[in-house]
């Protein structure tokens, strides 16, 4: 099923701890928040995703993990889990929806040897922050999306070793071998991922 852009998909509603056999390493976790960082992006990509991570599974610890990029604390990784019952660590979900999606090349293309080097590729970038000038980046790029940038501005909004949660999820998937489209601006959404044909919709996650 391909992803809606403009509304939060009601359909294919799933309780996690009934989905939760059906997740696989690589897939894409998308979220609709309702802060005003997420307003922002929102707005700015005619969306209503505002974030966007992948899943790795520990079968070895009986857990399954988020890698995402968030502000203001960079790359990371939590239990999916928080995401529905502790999100905040004071015991409430994440402020928002929740869906999980799959590329399509992605379980052909990540062999036992590239699964494992982009899960090592991944873990590697875990503690890059956002600095205190991230947050006028992330508006700056959203803002490129609508000019018509030429030239020596476009280099201004060159991809640097700060990550929004979207850059972080496709330099990873980059390194295994799948590209997504990126826009020639400088900036990539998480409406981007969701835009892309081998990217679908498996299920819209409810708290267990």
């Amino acid at each position: 099923m391909a992803i809606p852009l403009k509304r939060f998909p009601k359909n294919s509603v799933a309780a996690y701890q009934q989905f939760r056999k059906q997740i696989k390493s690589g897939d894409l976790l998308f979220c609709s928040g309702s802060g005003v960082f997420s307003r922002m992006i929102q707005v700015g990509t005619k969306s209503t995703w505002s974030h966007v991570g992948f899943v790795m599974r520990l079968d070895a610890i009986d857990r399954v993990m988020v890698l995402e990029s968030v502000e203001p604390l960079g790359v990371r990784t939590v239990p999916l889990r928080k995401y529905l019952v502790d999100y905040d660590s004071r015991g409430n979900p994440y402020p928002g929806g929740v869906a999980i999606a799959r590329h399509g090349a992605f379980e052909a293309t990540a062999t036992k040897k590239k699964l494992r080097r982009f899960g090592q590729f991944a873990a590697d970038l875990f503690g890059y922050p956002y600095d205190k000038d991230e947050i006028v980046k992330i508006a700056a790029r959203i803002a490129a999306s609508f000019l018509p940038f030429r030239g020596k501005d476009r280099k201004a909004l060159k991809r640097d070793r700060e990550y929004i949660c979207s850059e972080y999820v496709w330099e990873c998937y980059r390194h295994l071998g799948i590209r997504i489209e990126y826009d020639p601006k400088g900036f990539i959404a998480p409406a981007d991922f969701a835009k892309a044909k081998e990217v679908t919709l498996l299920a819209v996650l409810k708290s267990p």
